[in-house]
């Protein structure tokens, strides 16, 4: 992920590494983030704060100190980022399809068909990701999983033939 966002090879402790950016995005470890942090960051940061049990900074926290989106992995909160919002649609659209390897590309896929499913109406900052028990998620994540197997197989029958 670095290598993909760090174009300028930003380095030091993670106080350095915030200033003046525009996003974090946290899989480490509860309450490493903090409100002073945030506040050192551009204005109306979007934080994704997704460790679990306990994200690197509370949504309180981050939205006090000026958060414009915020995404965590508990459940009690807006934008809940979960596992469920892939499973078990992933497993429909790979056994349905018979699809026995999965690209980047199909989790690219993935994610812009789930981003399809919050409408430019419903679009506010507490509701970037569709609710994970919304009934469109499985067919969504199986379709666009089975598109991008199909593009894949096509693409293996054309080289090899």
């Amino acid at each position: 992920m670095a290598g993909l966002i760090n174009s300028k090879n930003i380095s030091g402790d993670l106080n350095e590494a915030l200033s003046d950016a525009d996003v974090f995005i946290g899989l480490s470890e509860g309450n490493v983030l903090t409100e002073q942090m945030i506040k050192n960051m551009k204005s109306e940061p979007i934080i994704f704060a997704l460790a679990i049990p306990s994200p690197e900074v509370s949504p309180e926290i981050a939205v006090k100190a000026g958060a414009k989106v915020v995404a965590t992995g508990l459940s009690e909160y807006p934008n809940q980022v979960n596992n469920l919002l892939i499973f078990p649609g992933l497993f429909r659209g790979v056994l349905d399809y018979g699809i026995r390897k999965i690209t980047e590309q199909m989790k690219l896929e993935i994610a812009g068909a789930l981003a399809g499913l919050v409408t430019k109406d419903e679009l506010t900052s507490e509701y970037i990701i569709p609710d994970a028990l919304n009934p469109s998620i499985v067919p969504t994540v199986a379709e666009a999983i089975a598109m991008q197997g199909y593009m894949l197989n096509k693409s293996i029958v054309r080289q090899s033939g």
